[in-house]
C-alpha cells in the first residue's frame, strides 16, 4: 500500500498553470477550436516498439520486486515484447514536472495533474476505439472535467476513492455522519482533528461551505471565484486551531487514528481498512455533505515514440484482470466493471463501492482549478492553482 499524496510548491506549478488560466478548462466550455495535443491517434494498434517508458504512482505497475506474487508488467511484457521501464513518483508536481522534461509514453495522473497536462500540450487525445477495455469503465468515469476538454477524451481511468470522515470509537462515541466536528470552532475535538496536507484541501473547505453557507453560490468546489476562495480560507484558518496533524502519508494518518492521538478527521476507505486489520477502533463514512474524491487517468505523452506499446499498456491496465489486482493492492475501486468478478475478497467492489453509483453522486473528484471557472461561470475570474498553492503555504507556515 502506498501514499496518495501531494505537498505541492509554487514553483513547479506556477508555469503550467499560467497556461490553464489562458486556455480555460471545463468540458463544459463552448469553445471549438482544436483539442490541445493535437489529433487523437488513428491507429491500427501494431507491433510494440520494444519498450514503453512509464511514469505511475507507487503500486500502480508493480513488476514483483515490491511482493514477488505482485506483478502484473512481466506478463504485459511477455505479451507484447514490450519492455516496461518504471519510474515512480511521490506527487501530482512531480509527475508534471518529469512529462514536461519528456522521455516518458504514458503517465498515472491525479485529477489536480491532468489539465496542467493537457494545457501544457504534454498529452495527447486518446482514440478510445483502440482501448478495447475502454467499454466496461464504469460510464460516471468518462468524459469527466478532470479527464476530457470539449468532448474529447484524453486518457482511461484507473480507479477511484472518495475522502471519508473517519473516528476514533475510544474518543467518538456516538457515530457521525457529518464533517461538522472537523470545521466547527467549537469541536469537542479540538487538538486531535486531522486533516489532509495539500492545497487540494482547501476544496474540502469548499465542500462544506456549499452544504452551510449557500448564499456564497459555491457549485463546484474546485471553482471558486475570490469571494469563495476567501470565505474558504477564513474556514481552513479557523479549523487549523483544531487540527492535531495534518497528513500526507496515510501510514501516518493509520497511526494516529489507532493511538488515539487523532480523534476524528479526513481519511480514505483503506485507511479505515488497514488501522481495523491492525487493531484500531475505528469507523469512517462517507458524510452527509458529500467528500471530495479521486480518479487516476491514464494519458500518452504528446511526443511519444512508442505510440503502440503505449496503447497496449492503456488496455492492460484497464483490463478487468489486471484492474482488479491494482485495485486490491493499492486499496481503491476499480473502474472496470468487470473487474468486480476476479477480485480475490469478493466483498471488494461492495467495500469500496465500485458500482454504486449513487454513492458517487456527491463525490467531487480532484480537479485542477483554472482562470477560467470549471462551473461554466463567465461572469467572474476563478481563483487558480498557482494561488491555492501559496494560500495553502501561507496556511501551514
Amino acid at each position: 500500500m502506498h501514499t496518495k499524496r501531494l505537498l505541492t510548491t509554487v514553483a513547479a506549478v506556477s508555469a503550467a498553470t499560467l497556461l490553464i488560466a489562458a486556455c480555460g478548462g471545463s468540458s463544459s466550455s463552448s469553445d471549438s477550436s482544436a483539442a490541445p495535443g493535437g489529433a487523437a491517434y488513428a491507429g491500427p494498434v501494431g507491433t510494440g516498439e520494444g519498450q514503453v517508458n512509464v511514469l505511475a504512482w507507487p503500486g500502480y505497475a508493480e513488476n514483483g520486486s515490491t511482493d514477488p506474487a505482485v506483478d502484473w508488467v512481466t506478463p504485459f511484457e511477455t505479451k507484447t515484447g514490450c519492455k516496461v521501464n518504471v519510474k515512480t513518483f511521490g506527487t501530482s508536481d512531480e509527475a508534471v514536472k518529469l512529462m514536461q522534461g519528456g522521455g516518458w509514453d504514458v503517465v498515472s495522473a491525479s485529477g489536480d495533474a491532468t489539465l496542467r497536462l493537457i494545457y501544457g500540450d504534454n498529452v495527447q487525445p486518446i482514440n478510445t476505439d483502440l482501448v478495447p477495455s475502454y467499454a466496461n469503465i464504469f460510464d460516471d468515469l468518462k468524459m469527466q472535467k478532470f479527464n476530457s476538454v470539449n468532448g474529447v477524451a484524453y486518457g482511461v481511468p484507473h480507479g477511484r476513492g472518495a475522502n471519508l470522515v473517519m473516528w476514533n470509537t475510544d474518543k467518538v462515541t456516538t457515530p457521525v455522519d457529518s464533517w461538522a466536528a472537523t470545521w466547527d470552532a467549537n469541536s469537542p475535538y479540538k487538538g486531535s482533528v486531522t486533516a489532509y496536507d495539500s492545497p487540494i484541501f482547501i476544496a474540502d473547505a469548499a465542500l462544506w461551505l456549499m452544504a452551510t453557507k449557500p448564499e456564497l453560490g459555491i457549485t463546484d468546489p474546485y471553482a471558486l471565484d475570490q469571494t469563495q476562495f476567501d470565505a474558504a480560507i477564513e474556514l481552513l484558518t479557523q479549523q487549523k486551531a483544531l487540527v492535531g496533524e495534518y497528513w500526507s502519508d496515510y501510514t501516518k494518518a493509520i497511526d494516529g487514528f489507532k493511538s488515539g492521538t487523532t480523534s476524528i478527521g479526513t481519511s480514505w476507505q483503506v485507511i479505515q481498512n488497514l488501522a481495523a486489520a491492525d487493531g484500531g477502533k475505528v469507523m469512517a463514512t462517507k458524510a452527509k455533505e458529500g467528500a471530495t474524491g479521486w480518479s487516476d487517468t491514464w494519458m500518452i505523452a504528446k511526443d511519444t515514440k512508442n505510440i503502440n506499446c503505449s496503447y497496449l499498456w492503456l488496455d492492460w491496465i484497464a483490463s478487468p484482470e489486471v484492474n482488479a489486482q491494482v485495485a486490491e493492492w493499492f486499496g481503491e475501486a476499480p473502474s472496470n466493471a468487470k473487474a468486480c468478478e476476479l477480485t480475490t475478497d469478493k466483498a471488494f467492489c461492495e467495500t469500496f463501492h465500485a458500482g454504486d453509483t449513487a454513492y458517487w453522486k456527491d463525490v467531487y473528484y480532484w480537479n485542477t482549478p483554472t482562470a477560467n471557472c470549471l462551473d461554466g461561470r463567465t461572469d467572474v475570474k476563478c481563483v487558480p492553482y498557482s494561488d491555492w498553492v501559496t494560500a495553502w503555504s501561507a496556511l501551514r507556515a
